[in-house]
């Protein structure tokens, strides 16, 4: 449908007529008295004057024609094909490959010729592709449903066909995220439900480090399945020398136990230990009988010490938050009282700062000992700012991220969360910042940024300090548990922090840094910065990697250049402990960095091969779907197309433009012209 829309009355389109009619007789007039034309041509004539003048007028009176069209959209589909190992960990396992691909692609065939179908495979993640190769290690359906609610949400969805055995080990119970979504899902039922003799060792609870000399607790949880009056033993080895063993009795058909040992932290670096469950009489699967974990032994813990001024809740959220690395020990005490030496320390924290204060901030100058200053009661320069004119009053300002900023990098999710995070209290007043301090946090007062510092640093003759202006630290805390029901960017933020402060600089030309422990479906990456004599981050010199495995396998590699660093991918690496050895040649000067690497296997897919059908069929029902086997799939297709609420959608669009853009009708004028051009021409009128 077509509607026209003109910006002036209507009466406008009556003067581009009579402007048209008069301009064809003010022309014409004269050559009716001269009778050089045959009266019908002169009629002719002018009438094609008086329609290309009037369509010009017309042109100028910006005429709009409006049109609206009907889309229809059929509904969409979306596959979702388990991709997790779990699926073919049977003797039959290459039939099964075969087996499933053959029906996700007959059921894709069948539903594509009536709706609009996207395949996904879900496992570990989610990616978008037609074929399985089962190679997932880990089962989690949160991310499969919060991929159909970030990219399908402005579709038309009919039905999630969801094909899988049930089980997962990764995420929430897909059962408590199916009360939001406003479609059916139709689950196909993989796998096998038999329970089978089985011990499981289901799960291994333990420290991610430990310090050298100090003893560490492992939690072994043993499940165990039509095993009743059988016995076993659960150990714990350490490059095939058993540290620990315990003996149990398993006293009924369902049985689960939890064995607790101690273990000894004896030797520095990343250790691996094995988790082993004897083999009991009549078990079918032994692959789950097993499980590594990877401990990282430090060789001391730096202390921190937390001085306030008076009780805070600031304190308990930087002393939690602290903590949470398990690398710092924080000792809090009230400034007032503290008279122990600073020297053990690799960090103070003083929190509302006062002039006492000072004897003990000069005490860290003097032994190169960081400081950090968290809302002090003054700002005459010896915190390391000055604010004049503050007459005592306060501002809210809320957190703003300086991107210049370049001391350390943070994640793009805390970089998210600073600007959502809320105001806290500031001083008010003329703020004069020291030469060479790097803002990590601004202040923005209102719709106002500013140049106001809420957290920077210092950095004078190799003695680092920082300042955070505001009050409220624990406000920020709170904020990101609410939102995200954890502490990672507040602890991010503060771990970083004390992490840049407290580590002494590092004054090579050549550095590496990468995670001492990965999983195996992690990508193990590298990142390498070169410097020149003058300490600027220089990328001339390629950089090199060489990776050495258990075996002796060598990998070489090298690093991609950024804009001041460097940046390695290595991809996937199987489990196992690896060195590294990276090297590069600065102004003729070779240079090596090395260390070493662990990967850890995971083993969720194996720990439990028996199919959960309850979860899918308690997810169906949920969301108005059904459950069906493999065999069944013609009565899926059949259930998704008798559902009537699995229809097109029909959409109303509008565009609006303006006719003097249309292309026809300067044809048209231009036409008509040249055709009264002519014939006044060729009868000898020109």
């Amino acid at each position: 449908m077509r509607t026209l829309i003109l910006d002036y009355p209507w009466y406008y389109v009556l003067f581009c007529l009579l402007a048209g009619l008069g301009y064809a007789i003010v022309i014409y007039l004269r050559e009716w008295r001269r009778d050089n034309f045959s009266k019908p041509l002169l009629i002719g004539l002018a009438g094609l004057r008086f329609v290309s003048v009037s369509l010009i007028c017309l042109l100028l009176l910006n005429i709009f024609i409006k049109r609206y069209t009907n889309e229809t959209e059929q509904p969409v589909v979306i596959l979702a094909k388990d991709n997790s190992a779990s699926l073919v960990m049977g003797k039959d396992s290459v039939q099964v490959r075969v087996k499933l691909n053959t029906l996700y692609q007959k059921i894709a065939e069948q539903l594509s010729k009536t709706y609009q179908v996207r395949n996904l495979n879900f496992g570990s993640t989610v990616r978008q592709v037609d074929t399985c190769d089962f190679k997932d290690k880990e089962t989690d359906f949160s991310t499969l449903f919060s991929e159909v609610d970030n990219n399908y949400a402005n579709e038309n969805i009919g039905a999630l066909v969801l094909i899988s055995d049930g089980i997962y080990n990764k995420g929430a119970n897909p059962v408590f995220l199916a009360n939001k979504w406003t479609y059916p899902v139709y689950t196909v039922l993989l796998g096998d439900t038999t329970i089978v003799k089985d011990a499981v060792v289901h799960k291994v609870n333990h420290n991610q480090v430990a310090y050298i000399g100090n003893k560490f607790p492992v939690e072994v949880v043993v499940n165990t399945t039509r095993l009743k009056t059988k016995g076993g033993k659960v150990s714990i080895t350490k490059n095939g020398t058993v540290l620990s063993e315990q003996s149990f009795v398993v006293p009924s058909d369902n049985y689960n136990q939890t064995f607790s040992f101690l273990l000894d932290a004896d030797k520095p670096g990343v250790q691996r230990y094995t988790v082993q469950v004897s083999a009991i009489d009549g078990e079918v699967n032994l692959v789950n009988n097993r499980q590594t974990f990877i401990i990282d032994v430090i060789d001391n813990r730096e202390k921190i010490l937390l001085l306030g001024s008076a009780a805070h809740p600031d304190l308990a959220a930087l002393k939690e938050s602290i903590e949470s690395g398990k690398t710092y020990e924080v000792e809090m005490s009230i400034a007032s009282s503290a008279d122990r030496p600073i020297k053990p320390y690799s960090l103070v924290i003083f929190h509302g700062y006062s002039p006492a204060q000072q004897p003990l901030v000069a005490s860290c100058r003097q032994n190169n000992i960081p400081y950090w200053i968290i809302n002090p009661q003054v700002y005459d320069g010896s915190a390391g700012l000055r604010i004049t004119n503050t007459y005592n009053k306060s501002n809210d300002a809320e957190p703003v991220l300086q991107k210049a900023f370049g001391l350390f990098t943070i994640s793009a999710e805390l970089q998210k969360n600073i600007a959502q995070w809320p105001a806290i209290k500031v001083p008010f007043g003329n703020y004069q910042l020291p030469v060479g301090a790097s803002v990590l946090i601004a202040q923005k007062v209102g719709v106002v940024e500013t140049d106001n510092p809420l957290l920077f640093f210092m950095e004078t003759n190799g003695h680092k300090t920082a300042l955070f202006t505001g009050d409220g630290l624990w406000r920020w805390k709170m904020r990101d548990f609410s939102e995200h029901d954890n502490f990672n960017a507040f602890n991010e933020l503060i771990s970083k922090t004390v992490q840049y402060l407290s580590v002494k600089s590092d004054k090579s030309f050549f550095r590496i840094s990468t995670k001492k422990v990965i999983a195996e479906n992690e990508l193990a990456e590298f990142t390498a910065e070169v410097y020149n004599k003058s300490y600027e981050a220089i990328t001339d010199p390629d950089v090199t990697l060489k990776l050495t495995n258990e075996a002796k396998q060598v990998y070489n590699y090298t690093f991609s250049k950024t804009a001041s660093a460097y940046y390695l991918n290595a991809g996937l690496l199987a489990p196992g402990d690896y060195r590294y050895e990276a090297k590069t040649v600065i102004d003729g000067r070779p240079e090596v960095k090395a260390g070493l690497l662990s990967v850890k296997a995971v083993e969720a897919e194996q720990l439990s091969t028996v199919a959960n059908h309850q979860v899918l069929h308690k997810l169906s029902t949920a969301t108005s779907g059904k459950s069906f086997y493999p065999d069944q799939y013609e009565a899926l297709i059949k259930a998704i197309e008798a559902n009537e609420l699995i229809k097109p959608v029909t959409y109303t669009s509008r565009q609006t433009s303006d006719i003097i853009h249309i292309k026809w009708l300067f044809a048209l004028v231009l036409g008509l012209l040249t055709t009264e051009w002519f014939l006044r021409k060729r009868n000898g009128s020109i």
